[in-house]
């Protein structure tokens, strides 16, 4: 597909970008190894994140969010340990895996070489339903910088609704189609698409611990304007 009329690359963040798997579960594990808990940590890491991803997904459709993405971390961390009888960790334990942690996630390796190079094409933005402070702080921990921040936060509606892609595109002073979607997730990908966004999938096999790892999506070719397996591949793709 020719993508020569798109102006911006919009990214999904969490997920696409950053390696909240191993964050999580590193946060939990090291959490439980300090009160001498076993728990089967990538598994309660997952939970967290779909629960988490669930309860902000068309967030504001209905009434003004009543908290962000920090606080929907929390609150699902905290129904988890409940579930699980891990009621021994404390509010420092539990600030540090649903907040601390999430601002310390790792950027898949292949990402931060390839942005400023795609910023000599295009204008390059996170279009995320991750806080403010996650995009920033994750964006300096490691060592990369978007032409600017498009939270849902500050929308005060979020992804999967139609006027938050509608929105990004016109604080980019651009019409959808002038934009495209870069993400790892089909369903942030088809509500794009049906607002007239072109789309980029970057396939994240690892997004959820391994490849035959559960909650794993189903990439079908063809389907997108652009699909490849690293983001090399998507700047030779986009150039």
């Amino acid at each position: 597909m020719n993508l020569k009329d798109v102006k911006a690359l919009t990214f999904d963040t969490g997920g696409t970008i950053l390696d909240w798997h191993n964050g999580f579960r590193d946060a939990l594990a090291a959490v439980g190894a300090k009160h001498g808990v076993q728990k089967n940590w990538a598994h309660l890491a997952n939970e967290l994140r779909k629960r988490s991803l669930g309860s902000m997904l068309n967030l504001g459709e209905h009434e003004p969010p009543a908290y962000n993405f920090d606080g929907a971390h929390r609150m699902k961390l905290d129904d988890i340990l409940a579930e699980e009888g891990l009621d021994m960790f404390t509010e420092e334990d539990r600030h540090a895996i649903a907040y601390t942690a999430v601002h310390d996630f790792q950027a898949w390796e292949d990402f931060p070489a390839v942005l400023p190079e795609l910023q000599k094409q295009r204008i390059v933005v996170s279009f995320t339903i991750l806080s403010y402070r996650i995009a920033i702080d994750t964006a300096k921990r490691n060592g990369f910088q978007w032409d600017a921040v498009l939270s849902c936060e500050g929308f005060g509606f979020y992804k999967l609704l139609p006027q938050a892609y509608l929105k990004a595109a016109e604080l980019l002073q651009l019409q959808p189609e002038e934009c495209c979607m870069v993400a790892c997730h089909p369903f942030d990908l088809d509500a794009a698409k049906k607002v007239g966004f072109k789309t980029a999938m970057v396939r994240r096999p690892n997004e959820w611990g391994g490849p035959d790892a559960p909650n794993q999506p189903d990439f079908k070719p063809g389907v997108y304007d652009v699909m490849v397996d690293t983001f090399p591949e998507l700047l030779a793709a986009t150039s």
